[in-house]
């Protein structure tokens, strides 16, 4: 390779030395048939190499000799070309293509093609539309513009994202659709650790920098990325350099800051608090809802009435303000009400947004950039701060992009890119079940009322110790001093693990490449390229001394890259009058090489706040070592032929040889076919334009390093000798990677002269061969045996609709509307297992793909008489023996997006509408929330005005609905409520509930995001003047939730990504509606 790369740069240098024909300076102006200026219209030398690019006025300036013709061309307009005759100005007029679809989009391997050419589904979004309302994080940008693209974020600072197109099609294997860049494969792994989602690697492409996107949907259009093309292709092209009037440079600035959606966060009842009915009564107590002992220094060490501080559930006595009584913070040193009884009643502050702080987000980009006629630059630096809802919670991120081109010859130019990305984070979410660091699960399942935030911040920084509301029941709690308290019994102070237990992770990426293109005749050009995509990440979780849970300090440093070397020949030439020919012939060796190292203290820290491997208090355990290496070596070739630019017929072929798979089994090939005819062509004199497509491919999703033979685990040294255990995975030497085999049809129109343009689009795929983790009996030494087997069904219709209502000199209306709807299918399993256990929860609930149906959340669920829930003769409900019933579906049933742009002379409003159509969620946050007492439901009064929590005596309890299952009638028996602690309490799965009552559809519609955007007039920066143009924009996003079906949380909320972070929510994070002002700047 080192050879290769010394002979092009010789080779380059020898032709940087050619001598070249003497031009003169030409200037010129491109215009459209009315008048108007074309900005950034390409202007190039007929028969020749290089070329510029007009500015945002038009204005030109390239170098020829009387004689050339000069071409010009612009996307939505016709070619012009001029003859140059040694004039001072030269001024064109291109006029607009009719009805043909004319807009170039890039396709797989980054090959631009002429979008009217393609006999597949693609949907372009342009740089402007995604990043009309600053993130982050683009990939949120993209909901609600891609028909068949279903995104679903977290709520989170830095969160994932899942990125899913036409369905999921793979039980075990990833789901998420391939990012490429400029042709690039870009790594997009989800590297959340230790519970922490540390989000999609996505997200460390800069915003600023993107040009376009481009969707690729099915297998036909992502074929020729083979092994890797399974779930789709998000095609991204970055900026590049260009000629521009001034100096080329861009700049902007933007704020953001946040507001809590409070329909996503929890309502609490007010009417009862802290305890566990009558768990520790006792003999002589004024009450048996406290607990009733002596306090040293207190009363004269006579018993006082004490809340059942060690208890985390609402599920205590109805509140009294005229009753005192001794709370968490009497026994916090330092805290004014240490040693005194208040009032029981609910705390001024106990909300979560008491907890939070408003977020705001800063961002400053620059970018410049320049062309001439040998070449072009681009230099863009991006920086932004992120200071989260939660408390010392933030992220920085720092981003810079380079990219150069030169034209060395008529024959040869090079160029290569380099982006660099810093990102540090501190508090990332937490998403599993924890009863101890999930703050998010404390205020949704766990939080009394009787709990005041504020007093939590002042105790912790007063004396930065970990004062609980939620003392340990050992004795020790009680003798409490200043310096030397107790243990919480569940949970932290939010302030300790905020600031004492605080997660940490970096990453700096690399990525980039360098390239060749050579052109021995005017159709054929020769790429040859180096590609590098390279990060490394810090991961650092920690508790100090004080902490619940044992202290410790825990790393995991985390290496990634990923090599391709391509070498790839096209061609595009008229073979024969009116038959064009295009074709393309590569080869790219691909090398991939992660590793990690995980390493934490044993048995606590030594010395309290000192985060070291060094400060364990016994002997660590060896690290945890991986070090995964994968070499795929590909050929793949795209043929098409283009008839009178009428009929189109293409076919592609790749094949892989992986090192993963077996040496006798190791290459694999996928193909695909496709057709189009452009209809419109076929009626005389149409003033519409009309294609129909269709193609089949097949495509596969690999099999991931190592998963071949058998490996074994070094473990820790003992007694001097080195310890190794045996997976209790059982690999499989015979495993290959899924095959997807899909077919599709779609007609695109457009009519009316470009104002109504529809796409509607039909596929079908089955992904076979489904690689399962499977379990075994125990007995024969391991858990699970991975196998091929099962297949996967997906089809769907889409339909894409523009539209320009409204088109008048000084106002535009611009509407898009985008929708899809997929219906999945378990078509089999492996052994003819009727279901397959994707993901198991609290409660054991499951996440299962089951034949003759899809994603399914399976739990426990009533007993139904002619649709109404079976009460027995107690009053309480009748729950299934199936433990596993079915509860519905997660995948949406159907989703779409509306966007409406106005514009009137020099403003721009665009909103969009998101919406989401079925599909289910199961609510751990409401189940536990409910079995702990918060929320309204689980209190209030009952049909007969009384607290529903009342013993029956006092007219207390409620009679449920339903049907008593004797003898069918209505349900008349009333049941006690009062004290959990003796049964008599049924909110809940854990109480007398089924699950069925936490699962919640999961349709939304959203006021996803809108843009105000005033840009000053030109006539302003005339002249001489610097700056060139100025926008203001004013921009929103999660503006409203519009309508939902779950209480308290966002449906849209999940966990991390993956394939079972859907329709399961745990601690959810609430929506933070973002409003935004940017200021744009043209030098």
């Amino acid at each position: 390779m080192r050879k290769l790369l010394s002979l092009l740069a010789v080779f380059g240098l020898l032709l940087s030395n050619v001598a070249l024909a003497q031009n003169v300076p030409v200037r010129g102006k491109v215009l459209d048939d009315q008048g108007n200026i074309i900005p950034y219209a390409s202007v190039k030398i007929k028969g020749a190499r290089g070329g510029t690019v007009a500015d945002a006025d038009g204005i030109f300036n390239v170098k020829a000799k009387p004689g050339d013709v000069l071409v010009f061309t612009s996307a939505g307009y016709k070619a012009g070309e001029v003859t140059y005759s040694g004039q001072p100005m030269v001024t064109i007029q291109l006029s607009k293509v009719s009805q043909e679809l004319s807009d170039v989009v890039v396709t797989a391997l980054g090959v631009k093609r002429n979008k009217s050419a393609l006999p597949y589904a693609t949907q372009q979004v342009s740089g402007d539309e995604l990043n009309r309302t600053p993130t982050t994080n683009f990939v949120d940008n993209l909901s609600g513009k891609v028909a068949g693209l279903n995104i679903t974020a977290a709520n989170t600072m830095g969160g994932s994202t899942n990125v899913i197109l036409r369905g999921f099609k793979s039980l075990t294997q990833s789901n998420q659709a391939l990012f490429v860049v400029d042709g690039i494969p870009y790594d997009n792994t989800n590297q959340s650790t230790g519970g922490f989602d540390l989000g999609n690697t996505a997200s460390d492409l800069n915003p600023d920098d993107i040009e376009s996107v481009s969707v690729l949907k099915g297998a036909a259009a992502s074929a020729l990325y083979g092994s890797r093309g399974n779930n789709g292709v998000i095609m991204i092209t970055t900026k590049r350099g260009r000629a521009s009037k001034g100096l080329g440079v861009t700049a902007s600035f933007g704020v953001t800051v946040g507001t809590f959606d409070h329909s996503t966060l929890p309502t609490y009842q007010t009417t009862y608090g802290e305890g566990y009915g009558s768990a520790f009564a006792s003999a002589g107590a004024p009450s048996p809802y406290f607990i009733y002992e002596s306090v040293p220094g207190v009363n004269s060490g006579n018993p006082v009435q004490i809340v059942q501080t060690p208890i985390d559930a609402a599920t205590g006595p109805i509140y009294d303000p005229s009753l005192m009584v001794y709370g968490w913070d009497a026994f916090s040193p330092g805290n004014p009400n240490f040693h005194k009884a208040t009032a029981w009643q609910p705390a001024q502050h106990h909300n979560p947004t008491d907890f939070f702080v408003t977020p705001v987000t800063t961002t400053e980009s620059i970018l410049a950039s320049g062309a001439g006629d040998k070449g072009t630059y681009k230099i863009g630096f991006t920086h932004s701060d992120d200071k989260d809802f939660m408390p010392s919670a933030n992220m920085s991120k720092n981003l810079l992009n380079l990219n150069m081109t030169q034209n060395l010859s008529d024959m040869v130019n090079v160029g290569g890119s380099f982006n660099y990305s810093q990102e540090d984070a501190k508090n990332r979410y937490l998403y599993p079940y924890t009863g101890t660091t999930n703050i998010m699960t404390d205020f949704r399942q766990w939080w009394p009322t009787n709990v005041n935030i504020q007093e939590l911040k002042s105790d912790y920084f007063r004396t930065l110790s970990n004062a609980s509301w939620n003392w340990q029941d050992d004795g020790t709690y009680q003798s409490n001093t200043a310096g030397h308290i107790g243990i919480p019994a569940y949970h932290d102070n939010p302030y300790w693990v905020q600031n004492q237990m605080a997660e940490t992770d970096t990453r700096s990426r690399y990525f980039g490449n360098a390239y060749l293109n050579f052109k021995p005749v005017p159709f054929v050009n020769i790429l040859g390229r180096v590609t590098t995509d390279q990060y490394t990440m810090l991961v650092e979780r920690r508790a100090n001394v004080g902490s619940l849970e044992t202290s410790f300090y825990d790393r995991r440093n985390l290496g990634y890259n990923e090599t391709n070397y391509d070498l790839i020949a096209t061609v595009d030439k008229n073979i024969a009058p009116g038959l064009n020919l295009r074709g393309l012939l590569g080869g790219t060796v691909r090398w991939d090489h992660t590793t990690t190292i995980d390493a934490s203290t044993n048995g606590g820290l030594v010395v309290p706040g000192l985060y070291a491997l060094s400060n364990s208090a016994k002997s660590i355990a060896a690290p945890s070592e991986s070090d995964f290496r994968k070499q795929v070596s590909s050929e793949y070739g795209d043929l098409a032929f283009t008839y009178k630019e009428t009929y189109t017929i293409e076919g592609t072929l790749r094949r892989d040889q992986s090192s993963a798979l077996p040496t006798n089994n190791n290459t694999y090939y996928y193909p695909s076919v496709s057709g189009n005819i452009i209809f419109s062509k076929l009626v005389p004199n149409s003033t519409w334009y009309g294609k129909l497509y269709g193609n089949y491919a097949q495509v596969g999703n690999d099999v991931n390093s190592y998963a071949i033979n058998n490996t074994f685990n070094a473990g820790t040294p003992f007694n001097g000798g080195t310890v190794y255990s045996q997976s209790t995975t059982n690999n499989n030497i015979n495993l290959k990677p899924e095959t997807n085999k899909t077919w599709e049809i779609g007609v695109e129109t457009n009519f009316f002269h470009n104002r109504l343009g529809v796409t509607a689009d039909y596929y079908h795929s089955v992904q076979s061969d489904q690689i399962q983790p499977n379990k075994v009996s125990t007995s024969t030494g391991f858990t699970y045996f991975y196998v091929n087997g099962g297949s996967l069904q997906n089809q769907g219709v889409e339909l894409t609709i523009n539209a320009t209502p409204v088109r008048t000199k000084d106002f535009s209306w611009n509407i898009s509307v985008n929708w899809a709807k997929n219906q999945g299918k378990v078509l089999s399993l492996y052994g003819g297992q009727p279901s397959y256990e994707i993901s198991g929860y609290q409660n054991a609930l499951q996440l299962v793909a089951e034949v003759g149906s899809y994603y399914n959340m399976r739990g426990t669920d009533y007993v139904y008489k002619n649709g109404q829930r079976e009460i027995d003769n107690n009053g309480r409900y009748v729950i299934s023996s199936n433990q596993l019933t079915d509860l519905g579906g997660i995948a949406p049933d159907w989703m779409g997006g509306v966007t409406n742009t106005f514009t009137y002379k020099d403003f721009t409003l665009s909103f969009l509408v998101d919406v989401k159509q079925g599909g289910h969620l199961y609510s751990l946050d409401m189940d536990y929330g409910s079995s702990s007492g918060l929320y309204p439901q689980n209190a209030g009064l009952n049909d007969q005005g009384k607290q529903v929590r009342a013993p029956l005596a006092q007219g207390g309890g409620i009679i449920l609905k339903g049907v008593n299952e004797n003898t069918g009638k209505a349900n008349t028996v009333r049941i006690d409520e009062s004290d959990i602690n003796t049964g008599n309490y049924t909110f809940s799965s854990a109480y007398g509930q089924a699950d069925r009552d936490f699962v919640y559809d999961a349709s939304y519609i959203k006021l996803r995001e809108a843009n105000l955007t005033y840009t000053l007039p030109h006539k302003l920066f005339s002249g001489k003047a610097v700056i060139k143009g100025i926008d203001f924009s004013l921009a929103g996003r999660n503006l409203w939730i519009i309508h939902k079906n779950e209480p308290y949380a966002d449906p849209e909320q999940g966990q991390a990504s993956g394939n079972a972070s859907i329709g399961f929510q745990n601690g959810a994070y609430p929506t933070i509606r973002q409003f935004s002002a940017i200021v744009k700047l043209k030098l």
